[in-house]
């Protein structure tokens, strides 16, 4: 365990070096999400039935999770850029934890998520959106945006590392960006066709989304919806604990044997 803990810090610290060195990226992975939110908040939202402020307030926490969501891209990025570009096959050469290469990515993921959701909270303060549930609710709704990070960055490193290019891993990334919009995360999903919002329903993203909601005091919990939205917080644990059981192995795997 203390091989594992001593060769994860030291990939995060390489992981967190190459953030550092890629300010682009940086740049537009925190402006994107802000961009999104002043843009639905003002423009889209002028077409719903909710007035400009009461959407606003769904809108934020829906936002958040959709920016945590976007793990399974950054994840898949960085994993496959290593894979490709030879980074992979010179760690496995090394005497060190298998576990500690994706566990590192993953973690200094998490950390600079972190940092970059308080930018995108403070935007949403500016807007008119305000915590009405309590500070302790609105620490669990902030630990549950991070859990489900570290999920998706798990999904997204599995997928990096079974990717065929760097060009393929770039293209179903971009196709994660349809994730959030086939949830609740910027619409009630109330209106919508029985099957869509069956599909809506059982997306992780709706589940999480619910729950920060209900955390901050934003929304109500939606009767008659599907399970893991009618239970927000415990159907958002069993998602994020099915996602990283599931990857988490998977990626160690794929990394341990490579092809």
């Amino acid at each position: 365990m203390s091989a594992l803990v001593v060769d994860s810090a030291a990939v995060l610290v390489r992981n967190l070096q190459r953030i550092r060195h890629a300010p682009a990226i940086t740049v537009m992975t925190q402006t994107m999400p802000i961009t999104f939110l002043l843009f639905f908040g003002y423009v889209f939202g002028s077409a719903l039935a909710m007035p400009g402020e009461e959407y606003r307030a769904f809108l934020v926490p829906g936002m958040l999770v959709a920016t945590v969501a976007n793990g399974v891209m950054t994840g898949m990025f960085g994993s496959a850029q290593d894979t490709h570009r030879g980074v992979t096959d010179r760690f496995r050469t090394l005497p060190m934890s298998r576990s500690a290469v994706p566990l590192g990515q993953a973690v200094a993921d998490l950390l600079t998520t972190a940092v970059g959701l308080v930018p995108l909270l403070l935007v949403g303060v500016a807007m008119g959106w305000r915590v009405e549930g309590g500070w302790p609710a609105a620490a669990g709704a902030f630990g549950l945006l991070l859990l489900f990070r570290f999920a998706a960055t798990w999904v997204g490193i599995l997928l990096g590392l079974v990717s065929r290019s760097e060009e393929a891993a770039g293209q179903l990334g971009g196709a994660t960006f349809m994730l959030p919009l086939l949830s609740n995360a910027y619409i009630p999903t109330d209106n919508l066709p029985d099957w869509l919002r069956t599909v809506a329903e059982w997306n992780p993203i709706s589940a999480v989304t619910t729950a920060v909601r209900d955390l901050f005091g934003n929304a109500p919990v939606p009767e008659g919806a599907a399970w893991p939205v009618a239970h927000p917080v415990a159907g958002s644990m069993l998602w994020c604990a099915l996602l990283i059981g599931v990857s988490a192995p998977l990626a160690v795997r794929r990394y341990t044997h490579g092809e």
